[in-house]
C-alpha cells in the first residue's frame, strides 16, 4: 500500500553545496554592485537631506461622524414638524366663538352670588350670646327657630346648665381686621354675660366687647384666640352703589350656616324703627335678600364679595318677626368706623 505523503510546515533548506554557490555569487554581486554605486558617487554633487513633515490637520473619526448624523436627522425631523401639512385648516374667529360657546352650553359656571360667597365666607362667624334668656318677641321667635333647626320642639326650653352658659341669642359677625377684630350688632350681644365666636375653620374663642356704636346698633370684638390663616373681609364704599345691584346676605339665620341668600339693592339713605318703638336707624340700604333672625350682624356683599354693609334689621309688622321681602344694612362706611378705622 502506498503511504500519503507528509508535508512539513517549515520552509525547505538547500543543500550545503549549493548554499555555498549561491553565497559566492551573492558576494560578487555585491561587489559588483558596490564599486559602480561609488564611482556614480563621485561623479554627483551631494544631496541635502529632507525635512520631515508631520501631518497635523483635523482628521474625522467616528465621534464627528455621529454627531454629524445626530444634527442632520434633528434637522430632519424639526422640518417634517414644522412644515406645513397639507390640508390642515387655520383656526378662525368664528372657531374659536364656536368652540367657547360650546363650552358655555356644556359646562355648568358658578353663579355670581356662589363666587362672592366663596370669597367672604372665610371672614364670616357665629356669635353666640350667653346669659339670662330674654324674653322679646324677637328672641321667642330666635328661640323657636332654633329649637326647630336643632330638632327640638319649638317651645322646648333651654338646655339645662349656669345661667351664663344658656344661649340668648345667636348671630353672625364679619372679621375686619386678621387680628381677630369682628363687626357685628350691638343687639345681638347686648347685655350678654359671656360672648362666643366660631370661625370658619371650626375654632371657638371667646369674645369681647371693644366698642359700639348705639345708634348703627353696632359692636366691635375682639376674639381672644384666632386662626392661623385668619382672612379679613374686604370692605367697599358703597358711594356708586344703585338700586338693581346684585347683592348677597351670608350669615346663620337661626344659627344654621353659614346660609347664602342673593337678591338686589332695593333702595338707599332708608330708614327703620325698631318694633318696640326703642331706637330709629337711619341712612340705610335696603335690600330683598333673604334674611332672618341670626342674620343679624352678618355681612352684605357685592359680587366681588365685598362687603357694602352690616346687616341689622328686617321689617315685618306682624309679630312673626321672619323675612318678607324687607331687609336693612348699615353702610359699611359708617360699620368701620365703629371699629375706628374708616376705610375711605
Amino acid at each position: 500500500m502506498r503511504r500519503p505523503a507528509f508535508y512539513s510546515r517549515s520552509p525547505r533548506t538547500p543543500p550545503p553545496a549549493a548554499d555555498q554557490a549561491a553565497d559566492q555569487a551573492d558576494g560578487l554581486a555585491s561587489s559588483e554592485a558596490g564599486a559602480t554605486a561609488v564611482a556614480a558617487a563621485s561623479r554627483q554633487p551631494p544631496i541635502s537631506p529632507i525635512p520631515s513633515v508631520s501631518k497635523t490637520g483635523w482628521q474625522p473619526g467616528r465621534k464627528s461622524f455621529a454627531l454629524l448624523f445626530v444634527l442632520s436627522a434633528a434637522l430632519v425631523t424639526g422640518a417634517a414638524l414644522w412644515a406645513p401639512r397639507p390640508g390642515a385648516k387655520a383656526l378662525t374667529q368664528k372657531d374659536i366663538d364656536a368652540a367657547v360657546l360650546r363650552t358655555l352650553q356644556t359646562n355648568t359656571l358658578p353663579s355670581p352670588a356662589a363666587k362672592a360667597a366663596d370669597i367672604i365666607r372665610p371672614s364670616v362667624v357665629r356669635v353666640v350670646s350667653y346669659g339670662e334668656e330674654k324674653h322679646t318677641p324677637e328672641a321667642r321667635t330666635q328661640k323657636r327657630g332654633r329649637n326647630v333647626a336643632k330638632g327640638k320642639p319649638p317651645e322646648a326650653p333651654n338646655d339645662g346648665g349656669p345661667s351664663d352658659e344658656v344661649e340668648r341669642g345667636v348671630g353672625t359677625g364679619v372679621v375686619i381686621v386678621d387680628k381677630g377684630v369682628i363687626l357685628t350688632n350691638l343687639h345681638v350681644v347686648a347685655g350678654s354675660d359671656k360672648i362666643k365666636v366660631t370661625f370658619y375653620d371650626g375654632l371657638e374663642a371667646v369674645a369681647t366687647i371693644t366698642g359700639v356704636q348705639p345708634e348703627n346698633d353696632l359692636a366691635v370684638l375682639q376674639a381672644q384666640k384666632i386662626p392661623d390663616d385668619l382672612i379679613p373681609a374686604t370692605m367697599r364704599s358703597t358711594a356708586d352703589l344703585r338700586p338693581g345691584d346684585q347683592v348677597a346676605a351670608v350669615g346663620f339665620p337661626f344659627g344654621i350656616g353659614p346660609s347664602v341668600s342673593a337678591g338686589v339693592v332695593s333702595g338707599l339713605k332708608r330708614s327703620f324703627r325698631s318694633p318696640e318703638g326703642k331706637q330709629e336707624l337711619g341712612n340705610l340700604i335696603q335690600f330683598d335678600a333673604a334674611a332672618n333672625p341670626g342674620n343679624s350682624g352678618g355681612p352684605l356683599i357685592n359680587m366681588d364679595g365685598e362687603v357694602l354693609g352690616i346687616v341689622t334689621a328686617i321689617l315685618n309688622p306682624t309679630q312673626q318677626r321672619t323675612f318678607i321681602g324687607i331687609g336693612f344694612a348699615v353702610p359699611i362706611e359708617n360699620a368701620a368706623s365703629a371699629a375706628g378705622s374708616p376705610p375711605f
